[in-house]
């Protein structure tokens, strides 16, 4: 039995994908900022290292630092001397010597091993070693984590709060980036209205600027948020001139599908080159996409499931691409199903589940319930999608299916 929506026609999914990206392109306007303001932004070169991390060896443990061939004569060693972090040793440890050493402090020269104080005893100077080492204990070479001349972080890379720290680590102040992408934000319909103001008859609040806004920030772009546009041609047709305007993209819910009567299809059509496809995939199968004057154009579906489902899916990696950032990886797993799916050949299925371990310690995931594409507490219960190919049939318990792990912009 095929799904009603699966006319003859529908673009698949992979097409879809593809056929945008042809048509985006990167920006490419760099700023330089401090690390400490650069989370969140998309390297526009590499930053390659000017030093050795660790810049010397130095201990990993507080105790003892000595020459390994020094314990082949005695195992016990006379103190010498201290070497701490910033304050080293400055002097030459000499055969069957040893000097105090913290942790982090620069190994003193020749010295090759530390042994921990635990697996010592100590006699006034006199240190008596209780156990074979090998040589290199407890030492950390110089260069072992970064050496210098490393690549340490490609262009692409967006910085991440550890990200600050290894550049802090390098003494690099600031960084050459690519500016923000700036993305705009539209709702259109009389029947809109915000959280805090009171429903009429036939009102809805809207939630999908709240969803998407939410996934933008975590993108690391600037959201600019046109708020509820009513259902009147000059005012959507302003709202979408100021947008393009000011924004390199502009994503707007609703009014994409045929037979919508509402003016946003009509503004887009007389303000840019816009397809309106429809797409072999549940939920989501009305999706626009092209261009106006200077930016371009996602048209989402204007059910909360179908909207976030497709931005996720589809303008969120075209986005990424815009930013000029590493393409976005996303895991998947093959796993049992735990339940019964429902599924009919036609569309690609991004049903909502719960990745969970059961008693046995195998991988098994859980449909959220109804699938619904106004349901969007389906989302909030889930932690993966259970992706089901296009000419996938009904799925039965306990049959493998592919799942997609939630990413940050879904989860926390």
């Amino acid at each position: 039995m095929s799904d009603c929506c699966s006319a003859p026609g529908l673009l698949s999914f992979e097409q879809a994908l593809t056929k945008m990206l042809d048509q985006v392109s990167a920006i490419t306007e760099t700023i330089e900022l401090p690390i400490t303001q650069a989370q969140n932004y998309v390297l526009a070169s590499d930053v390659v290292s000017p030093l050795n991390v660790p810049p010397h060896d130095n201990s990993a443990m507080d105790g003892y630092a000595f020459a390994l061939s020094s314990l082949q004569q005695s195992k016990t060693l006379t103190l010498v001397g201290r070497s701490m972090a910033g304050a080293p040793y400055q002097g030459e440890c000499q055969a069957g010597q040893c000097i105090r050493i913290m942790t982090g402090a620069k190994m003193p020269q020749g010295c090759d091993s530390v042994e921990m104080q635990e697996n010592t005893t100590v006699n006034g100077d006199n240190i008596t070693f209780l156990q074979e080492k090998k040589l290199g204990s407890h030492v950390r070479k110089t260069g072992e984590d970064i050496q210098i001349t490393q690549r340490v972080l490609a262009k692409g890379h967006k910085i991440t709060s550890v990200d600050i720290g290894v550049l802090a680590s390098l003494g690099v102040v600031t960084l050459r980036v690519f500016r923000k992408l700036r993305v705009a934000l539209i709702a259109t319909g009389d029947e809109l209205k915000l959280p805090g103001q009171a429903l009429q008859a036939g009102d809805i609040y809207e939630t999908n600027s709240f969803v998407l806004s939410s996934m933008l920030e975590k993108l690391g772009v600037e959201v600019i948020n046109f708020g509820i546009i009513e259902d009147d041609y000059q005012k959507i047709k302003q709202a979408f001139i100021s947008a393009d305007e000011q924004a390199d993209a502009v994503i707007s819910s609703g009014g994409v599908s045929v037979g919508d009567a509402d003016y946003t299809k009509a503004v887009l059509d007389e303000l840019g080159d816009i397809g309106f496809w429809k797409i072999a995939m549940k939920p989501g199968k009305p999706f626009a996409f092209g261009k106006l004057a200077n930016s371009v154009f996602f048209g989402l579906p204007g059910n909360p499931v179908s909207a976030l489902v497709t931005f996720h899916q589809l303008a969120l990696i075209a986005l990424t691409k815009m930013q000029n950032a590493a393409p976005l990886t996303r895991t998947r797993l093959q796993v049992k199903s735990a339940d019964d799916l429902r599924k009919s050949p036609g569309r690609k299925d991004f049903q909502r589940g719960f990745l969970t371990v059961n008693a046995e310690g195998d991988n098994v995931v859980h449909s959220t319930g109804a699938q619904g594409s106004g349901i969007l507490s389906s989302l909030s219960q889930a932690n993966c999608f259970i992706e089901l190919p296009q000419e996938q049939g009904h799925i039965t318990k306990g049959q493998q299916v592919t799942v997609q792990l939630f990413d940050i912009f879904l989860n926390n």
